[in-house]
Protein backbone atom coordinates (compact mmCIF):
# COMPACT_ATOMS: atom_id res chain seq x y z
CA UNK A 1 0.00 0.00 0.00
CA UNK A 2 1.28 3.45 -0.93
CA UNK A 3 1.65 5.57 2.22
CA UNK A 4 2.21 9.33 2.34
CA UNK A 5 3.30 11.33 5.40
CA UNK A 6 3.04 15.06 6.13
CA UNK A 7 4.08 17.13 9.14
CA UNK A 8 1.69 19.75 10.56
CA UNK A 9 3.90 22.26 12.37
CA UNK A 10 2.76 24.35 15.32
CA UNK A 11 2.13 28.01 14.54
CA UNK A 12 3.51 30.71 16.84
CA UNK A 13 2.51 34.37 16.80
CA UNK A 14 5.71 36.16 17.81
CA UNK A 15 3.67 39.34 17.89
CA UNK A 16 -0.05 39.89 17.46
CA UNK A 17 -1.73 43.29 17.16
CA UNK A 18 -5.51 43.64 16.82
CA UNK A 19 -5.90 46.61 14.47
CA UNK A 20 -9.64 46.65 13.76
CA UNK A 21 -12.81 44.65 13.24
CA UNK A 22 -14.90 44.03 10.15
CA UNK A 23 -18.67 44.45 10.02
CA UNK A 24 -19.06 40.66 10.11
CA UNK A 25 -17.28 40.51 13.48
CA UNK A 26 -13.92 39.16 12.30
CA UNK A 27 -10.95 41.00 13.79
CA UNK A 28 -8.18 42.47 11.68
CA UNK A 29 -4.66 41.51 12.66
CA UNK A 30 -1.05 42.52 12.27
CA UNK A 31 1.13 39.56 13.22
CA UNK A 32 4.45 37.84 12.70
CA UNK A 33 3.76 34.11 12.37
CA UNK A 34 6.49 31.48 12.51
CA UNK A 35 6.51 27.70 12.83
CA UNK A 36 8.08 25.32 15.30
CA UNK A 37 9.73 21.92 14.97
CA UNK A 38 6.84 20.71 17.18
CA UNK A 39 4.42 19.01 14.78
CA UNK A 40 1.52 16.64 14.44
CA UNK A 41 2.00 13.85 11.90
CA UNK A 42 -0.64 12.99 9.30
CA UNK A 43 -0.44 9.77 7.26
CA UNK A 44 -2.61 8.68 4.36
CA UNK A 45 -3.08 5.45 2.41
CA UNK A 46 -5.44 4.55 -0.44
CA UNK A 47 -8.78 3.17 0.74
CA UNK A 48 -12.31 2.47 -0.50
CA UNK A 49 -13.77 5.27 1.67
CA UNK A 50 -12.68 8.18 3.85
CA UNK A 51 -11.69 7.57 7.47
CA UNK A 52 -9.61 9.22 10.18
CA UNK A 53 -7.93 7.58 13.19
CA UNK A 54 -6.48 9.88 15.87
CA UNK A 55 -3.90 9.08 18.51
CA UNK A 56 -1.81 11.06 20.96
CA UNK A 57 -2.55 14.32 22.79
CA UNK A 58 -6.30 14.96 23.15
CA UNK A 59 -7.19 12.03 20.90
CA UNK A 60 -10.34 11.08 22.84
CA UNK A 61 -11.99 14.49 22.57
CA UNK A 62 -10.93 14.95 18.94
CA UNK A 63 -12.25 11.52 17.98
CA UNK A 64 -15.62 12.48 19.47
CA UNK A 65 -15.95 15.47 17.13
CA UNK A 66 -18.63 14.89 14.46
CA UNK A 67 -16.45 16.34 11.68
CA UNK A 68 -12.74 16.96 12.27
CA UNK A 69 -11.03 19.70 10.24
CA UNK A 70 -8.88 17.06 8.54
CA UNK A 71 -12.01 15.36 7.17
CA UNK A 72 -13.49 18.71 6.17
CA UNK A 73 -10.30 19.50 4.26
CA UNK A 74 -10.40 16.11 2.53
CA UNK A 75 -14.00 16.53 1.42
CA UNK A 76 -13.46 20.11 0.28
CA UNK A 77 -10.39 19.15 -1.76
CA UNK A 78 -12.18 16.20 -3.35
CA UNK A 79 -15.16 18.38 -4.27
CA UNK A 80 -12.85 20.93 -5.90
CA UNK A 81 -11.15 18.16 -7.90
CA UNK A 82 -14.43 16.45 -8.81
CA UNK A 83 -13.46 13.12 -7.28
CA UNK A 84 -14.79 10.85 -4.53
CA UNK A 85 -12.74 11.29 -1.31
CA UNK A 86 -11.00 7.99 -0.61
CA UNK A 87 -8.22 7.74 1.97
CA UNK A 88 -7.39 6.09 5.27
CA UNK A 89 -5.96 8.90 7.39
CA UNK A 90 -4.09 8.61 10.68
CA UNK A 91 -3.31 11.68 12.79
CA UNK A 92 -0.73 11.60 15.60
CA UNK A 93 -1.33 14.63 17.84
CA UNK A 94 1.51 16.38 19.67
CA UNK A 95 0.25 19.98 19.58
CA UNK A 96 -2.03 20.90 22.51
CA UNK A 97 -5.61 21.90 21.67
CA UNK A 98 -7.10 25.38 22.24
CA UNK A 99 -3.58 26.53 23.01
CA UNK A 100 -2.82 29.33 20.54
CA UNK A 101 -0.62 27.07 18.39
CA UNK A 102 -3.01 26.51 15.49
CA UNK A 103 -2.99 22.72 15.79
CA UNK A 104 -6.32 22.14 14.05
CA UNK A 105 -5.48 24.61 11.28
CA UNK A 106 -2.05 23.02 10.79
CA UNK A 107 -3.68 19.58 10.52
CA UNK A 108 -6.16 20.85 7.90
CA UNK A 109 -3.36 22.45 5.87
CA UNK A 110 -1.32 19.25 6.09
CA UNK A 111 -4.33 17.31 4.81
CA UNK A 112 -4.54 19.54 1.73
CA UNK A 113 -0.84 19.09 0.94
CA UNK A 114 -0.88 15.36 1.68
CA UNK A 115 -4.01 14.46 -0.26
CA UNK A 116 -2.87 16.40 -3.31
CA UNK A 117 0.02 13.93 -3.47
CA UNK A 118 -2.05 10.84 -2.67
CA UNK A 119 -4.72 11.71 -5.24
CA UNK A 120 -2.27 13.01 -7.86
CA UNK A 121 -3.80 16.49 -7.97
CA UNK A 122 -1.99 19.42 -9.56
CA UNK A 123 -3.90 22.39 -8.18
CA UNK A 124 -2.41 25.86 -8.27
CA UNK A 125 -1.20 27.53 -5.10
CA UNK A 126 -3.95 30.13 -5.44
CA UNK A 127 -6.68 27.47 -5.60
CA UNK A 128 -5.25 25.68 -2.56
CA UNK A 129 -5.01 28.98 -0.66
CA UNK A 130 -8.66 29.71 -1.44
CA UNK A 131 -9.67 26.27 -0.17
CA UNK A 132 -7.58 26.82 2.97
CA UNK A 133 -9.33 30.13 3.65
CA UNK A 134 -12.71 28.38 3.52
CA UNK A 135 -11.54 26.04 6.31
CA UNK A 136 -10.45 28.80 8.72
CA UNK A 137 -8.57 32.08 9.04
CA UNK A 138 -5.34 30.40 10.19
CA UNK A 139 -5.29 27.64 7.57
CA UNK A 140 -3.74 29.68 4.69
CA UNK A 141 -0.70 30.62 6.80
CA UNK A 142 -0.37 27.00 7.95
CA UNK A 143 -0.56 25.89 4.33
CA UNK A 144 2.41 28.14 3.51
CA UNK A 145 4.21 26.95 6.69
CA UNK A 146 7.00 29.53 6.61
CA UNK A 147 7.56 32.82 8.49
CA UNK A 148 4.92 35.30 7.40
CA UNK A 149 3.79 38.84 8.09
CA UNK A 150 0.03 38.46 8.43
CA UNK A 151 -2.70 41.05 7.87
CA UNK A 152 -6.46 41.10 7.31
CA UNK A 153 -8.17 38.27 9.18
CA UNK A 154 -5.21 36.04 8.37
CA UNK A 155 -5.55 35.77 4.60
CA UNK A 156 -3.06 38.51 3.63
CA UNK A 157 0.39 36.95 3.78
CA UNK A 158 3.80 38.41 2.97
CA UNK A 159 7.03 36.41 3.50
CA UNK A 160 8.90 37.64 6.58
CA UNK A 161 12.63 38.41 6.59
CA UNK A 162 14.95 35.58 7.66
CA UNK A 163 14.82 34.97 11.40
CA UNK A 164 18.00 35.06 13.49
CA UNK A 165 19.17 31.79 15.02
CA UNK A 166 17.48 31.10 18.36
CA UNK A 167 16.09 28.28 20.45
CA UNK A 168 12.50 27.98 21.54
CA UNK A 169 10.70 26.95 24.70
CA UNK A 170 6.93 26.43 24.51
CA UNK A 171 5.00 26.22 27.78
CA UNK A 172 1.35 25.50 28.49
CA UNK A 173 0.17 25.54 32.12
CA UNK A 174 -2.57 23.02 31.39
CA UNK A 175 -5.52 25.27 30.58
CA UNK A 176 -7.49 25.80 27.37
CA UNK A 177 -8.52 29.19 25.98
CA UNK A 178 -11.12 29.13 23.17
CA UNK A 179 -10.18 31.82 20.64
CA UNK A 180 -13.67 33.41 20.30
CA UNK A 181 -13.91 33.89 24.07
CA UNK A 182 -10.51 35.60 24.25
CA UNK A 183 -11.35 37.99 21.41
CA UNK A 184 -14.72 38.76 23.02
CA UNK A 185 -12.97 39.60 26.30
CA UNK A 186 -10.41 41.95 24.71
CA UNK A 187 -11.12 45.61 25.43
CA UNK A 188 -9.61 48.99 24.65
CA UNK A 189 -8.61 50.76 21.46
CA UNK A 190 -7.30 48.96 18.42
CA UNK A 191 -3.57 49.05 17.77
CA UNK A 192 -1.92 50.83 14.86
CA UNK A 193 0.10 48.50 12.59
CA UNK A 194 3.85 49.07 12.84
CA UNK A 195 5.52 48.39 9.48
CA UNK A 196 8.74 46.41 9.52
CA UNK A 197 11.48 48.73 8.30
CA UNK A 198 14.44 46.30 8.22
CA UNK A 199 15.41 42.69 8.91
CA UNK A 200 16.61 41.60 12.35
CA UNK A 201 20.36 41.35 12.84
CA UNK A 202 20.34 38.94 15.81
CA UNK A 203 18.15 37.55 18.57
CA UNK A 204 18.38 40.73 20.66
CA UNK A 205 17.30 42.82 17.68
CA UNK A 206 14.33 40.50 17.17
CA UNK A 207 13.51 40.64 20.89
CA UNK A 208 13.44 44.45 20.79
CA UNK A 209 10.98 44.37 17.87
CA UNK A 210 8.75 41.90 19.69
CA UNK A 211 8.85 43.92 22.89
CA UNK A 212 7.68 47.00 21.00
CA UNK A 213 4.62 45.15 19.68
CA UNK A 214 3.63 42.35 22.09
CA UNK A 215 0.32 40.48 21.93
CA UNK A 216 -2.90 42.47 22.27
CA UNK A 217 -4.78 39.40 23.53
CA UNK A 218 -2.53 38.78 26.55
CA UNK A 219 -4.53 40.80 29.09
CA UNK A 220 -7.78 39.16 28.00
CA UNK A 221 -6.24 35.70 28.27
CA UNK A 222 -4.86 36.43 31.75
CA UNK A 223 -8.25 37.72 32.91
CA UNK A 224 -9.80 34.40 31.85
CA UNK A 225 -6.93 32.19 33.04
CA UNK A 226 -4.64 34.01 35.53
CA UNK A 227 -2.14 31.15 35.39
CA UNK A 228 -1.11 32.47 31.96
CA UNK A 229 0.24 35.54 33.73
CA UNK A 230 2.12 33.29 36.14
CA UNK A 231 3.72 31.41 33.25
CA UNK A 232 4.76 34.64 31.54
CA UNK A 233 6.21 35.96 34.80
CA UNK A 234 8.37 32.88 35.29
CA UNK A 235 9.65 33.01 31.73
CA UNK A 236 10.36 36.74 31.76
CA UNK A 237 12.29 36.48 35.03
CA UNK A 238 14.50 33.65 33.76
CA UNK A 239 18.02 35.00 33.08
CA UNK A 240 18.50 33.12 29.79
CA UNK A 241 15.28 34.34 28.15
CA UNK A 242 15.73 37.08 25.55
CA UNK A 243 11.98 37.50 25.02
CA UNK A 244 8.82 35.79 26.30
CA UNK A 245 5.25 36.23 25.14
CA UNK A 246 1.95 34.47 24.53
CA UNK A 247 1.15 32.84 21.20
CA UNK A 248 -2.16 33.64 19.51
CA UNK A 249 -5.07 33.64 21.93
CA UNK A 250 -3.15 31.47 24.43
CA UNK A 251 -2.72 29.71 26.71
CA UNK A 252 0.67 28.60 25.34
CA UNK A 253 3.55 30.95 26.07
CA UNK A 254 6.94 30.96 24.40
CA UNK A 255 10.47 31.99 25.29
CA UNK A 256 13.32 32.70 22.89
CA UNK A 257 16.83 31.77 24.05
CA UNK A 258 20.26 31.68 22.44
CA UNK A 259 20.72 27.92 22.79
CA UNK A 260 18.95 24.64 23.52
CA UNK A 261 20.89 24.43 26.79
CA UNK A 262 19.49 27.82 27.88
CA UNK A 263 15.97 26.73 26.94
CA UNK A 264 16.42 23.53 28.96
CA UNK A 265 17.71 25.49 31.94
CA UNK A 266 14.67 27.78 31.76
CA UNK A 267 12.29 24.81 31.51
CA UNK A 268 13.79 23.32 34.68
CA UNK A 269 12.50 26.35 36.64
CA UNK A 270 8.87 25.63 35.71
CA UNK A 271 6.29 23.46 37.52
CA UNK A 272 6.79 19.85 36.45
CA UNK A 273 3.09 19.42 35.67
CA UNK A 274 3.16 22.02 32.89
CA UNK A 275 3.43 20.86 29.29
CA UNK A 276 6.55 22.08 27.52
CA UNK A 277 8.46 21.67 24.26
CA UNK A 278 12.10 22.59 23.74
CA UNK A 279 13.26 23.01 20.17
CA UNK A 280 13.79 25.49 17.38
CA UNK A 281 11.87 27.56 14.91
CA UNK A 282 11.36 25.52 11.74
Amino acid sequence: MERHVEQARAKINLWLSVVGRRDDGYHLLDSLVVFSDLADTLEAEPADGLSLAIEGLGADSLSAEPDNLVLKAARLLAAEAGIVPRAALRLAKRIPMAAGLGGGSADAAAALRLLCRLWGLDLSSSVLAALAARLGADVPMCLAERPMLVAGIGEKLVPAPPLPACSLLLVNPGVALPTPKVFATRSGAFSVPTPLDRPWSDIDDLAAALMARGNDLTDAAISLQPIVGEALGLLRNAPAVRYAGMSGSGATCFALCRSIAEAESTASRLPSSWWRHIGRLA
